[in-house]
């Protein structure tokens, strides 16, 4: 009988990544001609999810993820477990992994199974980025949403929200009243549910909402998320109970000691000294001189462009999302200049150059542009992969070029995705006509840098 394999992909924001990743795999198990399925979790929900019986008739499973994804369902079975970039540049390899897993028998004892690989998922349980990222993207659609209707609200009047009862106030109210108030909240529950399962999002999310009201922002939001999932996994491990009583646990014992542990050191230890971190940060960030502000927007563009949606990338993006709770805008439009220059800027080399790519990489230029406009800097990938002495220099230069760019001109934006689709909205951003020019100037930088070390093709 053959083998069946499985497969989930999943990345922090579920735009890119998640799909490349699917598709790679699907073609290479087509080409192999393998009964194969991927579940794919992107930013619209769960795709082709795995059924009960799927799971129980598969060889074995690979996981091409970075944040949470339900690992429980895979208890007793053969996984590979991977970040999703690896599936996106090795498919063939995970394929064949996965191939050469000895299958494990059916249960006769699926207990003992369940509970070894339960202890194999503890202790993969160790990744800081996984567990931000789970945060980060479930954070997102608040985000995005928030600070969109927070700049529709300004179509009526920068100070139009001031007047009670018009619909600018509803707006504000909508936006930054609720979906933004929920922000800290959701990304530290998440944080905390990444590490602990369910036990960990009541006192991640009470955490979350006590860095807010104390001041702690995004900040106080990440260290209460991973203070919440600790002491609650802790918990679970630690606390022995008779059979009988073992349902406590879940519902009444430690999401108590949890809840109250958090919720005093947020008090009394952590959210005072985070608070003054962060007052400081956003005091610096709001009164920086030129030259501090073209050094940041320096920074975060080269950090946006180096592994394109890898852990560099997503620490500058969360960086800047976060920054968006304390009201300050220059940092996100920096980001997302930045990170629409990769694909933007190699769909622009192919065609001043086209002697120097293959017909593929043409091709991907074709989509590059796609994903370049709608801010997906993975687009880049393809070329990064094939040339990467060449390329990832040539698009770091272009991106930090942007990203210095946009902050020497003083560009604010309130939305943290959507690319070129959030410029048309009043006041989403500001300094439109310069943030423009600087991701043109970026994406100029990276064409003629990329073209002069690439050598014409035989």
């Amino acid at each position: 009988m053959d083998k069946k394999i499985l497969a989930i992909t999943a990345c922090p924001t579920g735009i890119a990544h998640t799909y490349m990743a699917a598709e790679s795999l699907e073609k290479a198990a087509a080409e192999q001609g393998l009964d194969f399925k991927v579940e794919k979790r992107g930013a619209l929900g769960v795709e082709d999810e795995l059924t009960e019986q799927e799971i129980r008739d598969a060889h074995a499973i690979i996981i091409a993820a970075d944040t949470d994804v339900q690992e429980s369902r895979f208890a007793g079975k053969a996984v590979v477990k991977v970040a999703v970039a690896e599936a996106i540049k090795n498919p063939q390899r995970l394929l064949a992994e996965a191939l050469a897993k000895e299958a494990v028998p059916a249960a006769a004892n699926y207990i003992e199974q369940a509970e070894q690989t339960k202890e194999q998922r503890s202790a993969q349980r160790t990744g800081f980025y996984k567990h931000l990222m789970t945060g980060v993207s479930n954070m997102l659609p608040l985000v995005t949403a928030g600070g969109l209707i927070i700049a529709l609200s300004f179509v009526f009047g920068i100070e139009a929200f001031k007047e009670q009862g018009t619909l600018a106030a509803a707006l504000m109210d909508i936006g930054s009243g609720s979906a933004f108030a929920l922000m800290i909240p959701i990304l530290s529950g998440f944080i905390a549910f990444s590490i602990a399962d369910r036990i960990g999002l009541a006192p991640g999310l009470v955490g979350g909402m006590l860095a807010s009201k104390l001041g702690a922002g995004f900040l106080g939001g990440i260290i209460s998320g991973f203070l919440a999932g600790y002491i609650a996994f802790w918990l679970r491990k630690s606390i022995k109970l008779p059979k009988n009583f073992e349902g406590l646990k879940p519902i009444l014992i430690i999401p108590l000691l949890s809840t109250l542990a958090v919720g005093l050191l947020m008090h009394y230890v952590i959210g005072t000294p985070i608070k003054a971190v962060m007052d400081a940060m956003t005091a610096w960030l709001s009164s920086m001189g030129s030259t501090n502000a073209i050094l940041l927007g320096l920074i975060l563009g080269a950090m946006m462009a180096f592994d394109m949606g890898g852990p560099v990338n997503k620490s500058a993006y969360t960086f800047a999302v976060g920054l968006l709770a304390s009201n300050v805008f220059g940092p996100m439009a920096a980001v997302m200049a930045a990170g629409m220059v990769p694909p933007l800027g190699m769909f622009l080399a192919t065609l001043l150059s086209p002697k120097k790519y293959t017909k593929e990489e043409k091709e991907a230029g074709k989509a590059a542009s796609v994903l370049g406009i709608s801010f997906i800097s993975e687009g880049a990938i393809p070329f990064a992969a094939a040339d990467p002495l060449r390329v990832i220099p040539s698009i770091m230069v272009g991106s930090a070029v942007t990203g210095a760019l946009s902050m020497a001109f003083g560009a604010t934006l309130r939305a943290p995705h959507g690319g070129i689709f959030v410029l048309p909205i009043p006041h989403a951003v500001t300094n439109v006509g310069m943030y423009a020019i600087a991701i043109l100037v970026g994406t100029v930088v990276t064409a003629i840098m990329v073209n002069v070390l690439k050598k014409n093709r035989e």
